[in-house]
């Protein structure tokens, strides 16, 4: 997963939120970790699926999350 980058700064930003009596602020940052781990893991399914000459066009949908 190229893009775990993001989530190891989220992890961080949320670290530091609740270090600092940010609570609002750290459950807010857990939610984007939730939604970007969605995001990536959506774009990484349709990614195999073309890869595999599966595409949005032959009926298949995978229900990931994101706008087609």
């Amino acid at each position: 997963m190229r893009s775990d980058w993001i989530l190891d700064v989220l992890a961080d930003l949320k670290a530091y939120a609740a270090s600092s009596n940010l609570t609002a602020l750290a459950e807010q940052l857990d939610d984007a970790a939730i939604l970007a781990l969605a995001e990536i893991s959506a774009l990484e399914e349709r990614a195999q699926e073309r890869l595999h000459g599966q595409d949005e066009t032959d009926g298949f949908h995978s229900g990931g999350t994101g706008v087609r």
